[in-house]
């Protein structure tokens, strides 16, 4: 039974579908956005589609696609990606990209015209934004995201500034600036640069945690970065700036999350806290695209509100709940 208010129903049409393109821009692709309740404009930073996890749930194809950007991403203007991995550094999918170029100038050019599009109101004369009702209309951020792990880029905090100094030019102090993450390299001190400067500018961290337990982590996530490492990077990175968690719950071959493996995601959490770090709040939702893999299907509205009140009842956070 769908227990979804009707205002919910007929919203959710508009969230269905995230494509990655937009007029002839190669980064920045506006959608809406359950999460965001109304528009966020995407910055697709991963054209090649690399990323160090290979979610279950993700709507992403993997392919073995060049490591290196093709040569239509190497602008003279762009700042290169280079550096070494930190000291005592061990696993690879957990680096950062090096020798990867992204068009700074591109990127802000692009902004600078979705920003004009929407104040100007022509973004409306477009499908599917032409049907938006008037309460999604509002613009809430630019989200950092797209076909991978934004922060494999090496120029990240060179990029979250681009973002930041076009949305001042448009006087948009108050559009949020978020990074949606997983998490896997928030220690390296080029992450935690772009961090400060997210921080400094209205910017929020939305940090991926899907599991309790390194079983259902690795079932889930299908990536060598180790489960510890994600608890430690959020732990950490929650004691210097708020965190956002963001959670995704859904049935593989017919089978939600068990009892015990909620109950171990509600304990990290609370490590979380107890370690002084600061969550936000806690978003738990469930697919609402196609998945790559046909074994995943979403849970069913009652389930993610079942899941919420533990986490409530068990940790004493805020939680958001968004149905498919």
């Amino acid at each position: 039974m769908d227990e979804r208010s009707s205002s919910e129903r007929n919203r959710a049409p508009y969230f269905s579908a995230h494509p990655r393109s937009f007029a002839d821009f190669r980064y920045v692709y506006p959608v809406v956005s359950r999460r965001a309740g109304g528009i966020s404009l995407g910055v697709n930073l991963n054209l090649d589609q690399r990323c160090n996890f290979h979610c279950i749930y993700c709507q992403v194809q993997r392919t073995d696609l060049p490591t290196q950007a093709s040569a239509a991403d190497r602008p003279t203007s762009s700042v290169a990606l280079s550096g070494e991995p930190s000291a005592g550094e061990s696993c690879p999918a957990a680096q950062g990209g090096q020798n990867r170029f992204i068009d700074l100038d591109r990127l802000a050019a692009e902004l600078e015209s979705v920003f004009q599009m929407w104040q100007s109101g022509r973004l409306f004369t477009i499908r599917p934004f032409s049907d938006l009702p008037p309460q999604l209309r509002r613009l809430n951020d630019i989200a950092l995201s797209g076909d991978g792990e934004p922060t494999l880029y090496r120029n990240f905090p060179e990029i979250v500034a681009c973002c930041a100094e076009v949305r001042r030019r448009h006087r948009l102090e108050d559009l949020k600036l978020v990074l949606i993450t997983n998490a896997s390299l928030l220690d390296q001190p080029y992450v935690q640069e772009g961090l400060d400067l997210l921080a400094q500018n209205n910017g929020e961290i939305w940090a991926k945690l899907d599991a309790g337990t390194e079983e259902y982590f690795r079932q889930v996530a299908r990536s060598p970065v180790p489960f510890e490492r994600i608890l430690r990077n959020i732990q950490q990175a929650a004691r210097r700036w708020p965190v956002v968690i963001q959670s995704l719950f859904m049935r593989i071959a017919g089978c939600g999350p068990s009892p015990d493996e909620q109950a171990a995601y509600c304990r990290r959490l609370k490590e979380i806290v107890e370690a002084g770090g600061q969550i936000k709040l806690v978003q738990i939702y469930t697919i609402a695209r196609p998945p790559a893999e046909p074994i995943v299907s979403a849970l069913a509205t009652q389930e993610l509100q079942a899941i919420a009140a533990l986490v409530r009842q068990t940790t004493g956070l805020p939680v958001a709940v968004f149905p498919a």
